[in-house]
């Protein structure tokens, strides 16, 4: 059965969507539903009616999020500047389907994209204002960075072997030299911080803007406590500029942070990178690896 859904995506639709509603929640079992405009590889999403959605995550390696998030978003929720998801139910296996899943408050908005953004260095600063917020929530008792999280809020020395490896495959398209500066810079930087409540994916995907301006923040599957560094990548991959400069300024952390920050991004697009180079398909995400790549390069050496 769970090979069924081990590819991330197969099998999963709006028809089982509507049979797992029937058969758990009878009382919605004659609301529509509709694919998202925007959807993910760790959960497929659909809109249930007008005013919820249901999120089943593609591989079990996904399902601790079902339980942490009905657990802690609630807590979270009151002391955020702006809304995330609201818990409304769980659903059990069933219909096929061998996971938990998740039914959800709807929020309204598009994902994040420069063109739909007034102000993008205020923007910028609206992020840095949430990320700070989420700091400040009391820690105690939140579940402690590990796998749950695929250790966003632990150390990027996790990930050392595979930042290693995307280096070899990668040879001489990205600078190595440089890249082993940044990511030895990274590993140097160790936490000694209290542990804080970190989002772990801050990124345009799970990002909401409405009338041009920040909306909400969904998908808290990779949050936990521990060091708020992974926070920060966003700085590269969608800011810029004037932008980063406001978004650095307003999130207010120091140089060791950012050092871990800028490994978190290199080991992730130098993944991506290797992943995609020598694919038909890959174009897009090459260049905007190879665009992260360079930026947070350059930062280290002007800034690190």
């Amino acid at each position: 059965m769970v090979d069924r859904f081990g590819d991330g995506r197969a099998g999963i639709d709006a028809q089982l969507v509507k049979r797992l509603v029937k058969a758990q929640f009878p009382q919605w079992a004659d609301l529509p539903v509709r694919p998202v405009e925007f959807d993910g590889w760790d959960n497929r999403t659909y809109r249930l009616g007008d005013e919820m959605s249901v999120r089943l995550p593609t591989h079990e390696s996904y399902l601790p999020a079902v339980d942490k998030e009905h657990r802690w978003l609630p807590v979270l929720a009151p002391q955020l500047p702006v809304p995330i998801p609201r818990p409304i139910a769980k659903g059990e296996p069933g219909e096929g389907y061998p996971f938990e899943w998740a039914v959800r408050g709807w929020l309204d908005g598009e994902t994040a994209r420069a063109d739909r953004i007034d102000d993008i260095s205020a923007f910028a600063v609206a992020v840095a204002e949430f990320i700070q917020a989420l700091q400040r929530i009391d820690a105690s008792g939140g579940p402690r960075a590990g796998e749950h999280s695929f250790f966003r809020g632990a150390s990027p020395a996790y990930y050392d072997g595979e930042t290693r490896r995307s280096l070899a495959v990668l040879g001489d398209r990205v600078d190595t030299d440089r890249a082993m500066d940044v990511w030895q810079a990274a590993l140097g930087a160790t936490w000694d911080g209290d542990p804080v409540w970190f989002h772990g994916d801050i990124a345009e995907g799970n990002i909401l803007v409405r009338d041009g301006r920040l909306a909400a923040v969904l998908d808290f599957g990779t949050s936990g406590v521990g060091d708020p560094a992974c926070d920060l990548v966003i700085a590269w991959t969608f800011f810029s500029g004037a932008s980063r400069q406001a978004f650095r300024g307003a999130v207010d952390q120091d140089a060791e942070t950012w050092a871990r920050a800028r490994g978190w991004a290199l080991w992730k697009a130098l993944l991506g990178l290797a992943q995609n180079v020598d694919a038909d398909h890959g174009d897009e995400v090459v260049a905007a690896g190879q665009r992260v790549v360079e930026e947070v390069l350059a930062d280290h050496e002007l800034l690190g």
